[in-house]
């Protein structure tokens, strides 16, 4: 009977998720050319191609694309059984804040993930904006964090296009003054009102409210726009292809701040959340 080898799909799941072995090395703390040969060692053992390496990054073949779900899910059990039934050194809580605007998708998979390693470690997750989650971080109130920052404080995990989104369809973008709806204390609101001022674009506060809930209602009413980052839109909202007629809002940085002293727990936490950044 042949068997697969819990290694050497580690490494497929880390190339896959990352898109390169560069960066799946770095995640599996291997090197690139040790990563090279278990994919090699894979492939042989079920003689087939996994990963199509003629263009300028790795894709997966039809092969490698249906064996990726079953990597996963071995990956995940093989790490589930290890933690139940060999003895846990470490156990507390872990406080763990994240702006509500970048939970999904990578949070709740880490924190899935987190838990089948570390059963006996309680993460409690706090949500909230970049400015009251950095001071709590400073007043070590919390273990790690993720910001939405226009600049690299801490370590900086992904760049990402802020959108300008509304209700599908909708029309409040061409609106002049526009209706603009943003939170007080969001990190965008700023960089926002910046760049619409050096455009020359009249505008007004159209909800004044703290609540991303209450926002989302207003531009999905079709009442005003909002500002968010590409792919952590909630359903009910949609990018709006603006053209010329509103500026470009630039990039934001999903960045991580974590101290270095914390223990183990805290680090395997963060490492899981590099992983889940690495893999969109």
């Amino acid at each position: 009977m042949r068997n697969l080898d819990i290694t050497t799909l580690r490494s497929f799941l880390a190339v896959a998720q990352s898109g390169g072995v560069t960066r799946a090395s770095g995640l599996l703390n291997l090197t690139q050319s040790a990563v090279s040969m278990q994919l090699k060692r894979l492939e042989e053992s079920l003689g087939l191609q996994l990963l199509d390496r003629s263009g300028r990054g790795v894709t997966l073949t039809a092969a490698g694309d249906q064996l990726l779900t079953y990597a996963r899910r071995m990956v995940e059990m093989n790490d589930e059984i290890y933690a139940r039934l060999t003895d846990q050194a470490y156990e507390g809580e872990i406080h763990f804040g994240v702006p509500e605007d970048i939970l999904y998708p990578v949070v709740p998979r880490v924190l899935q993930k987190f838990h089948a390693a570390y059963p006996r470690m309680q993460v409690h997750l706090t949500t909230s904006n970049t400015i009251r989650l950095l001071q709590m971080f400073n007043r070590g109130e919390v273990d790690l964090i993720l910001t939405t920052e226009e600049r690299s404080h801490g370590e900086t995990l992904d760049e990402t296009p802020l959108r300008w989104h509304g209700a599908p369809g909708g029309t409040a973008w061409k609106q002049r003054p526009l209706p603009y709806a943003q939170a007080r204390i969001c990190a965008f609101r700023s960089t926002v009102i910046r760049r619409l001022e050096a455009a020359g674009v009249p505008w007004f506060q159209v909800i004044d409210s703290d609540s991303d809930r209450s926002i989302e209602a207003t531009v999905s009413a079709d009442l005003g726009v909002v500002a968010l980052l590409e792919g952590h839109a909630p359903p009910q909202l949609a990018a709006i292809d603006v053209g010329d007629a509103l500026p470009d809002l630039g990039t934001m940085k999903i960045n991580l701040h974590v101290e270095p002293a914390k223990g183990e727990p805290v680090q395997a936490l963060a490492d899981m959340v590099r992983g889940g950044f690495a893999a969109l």
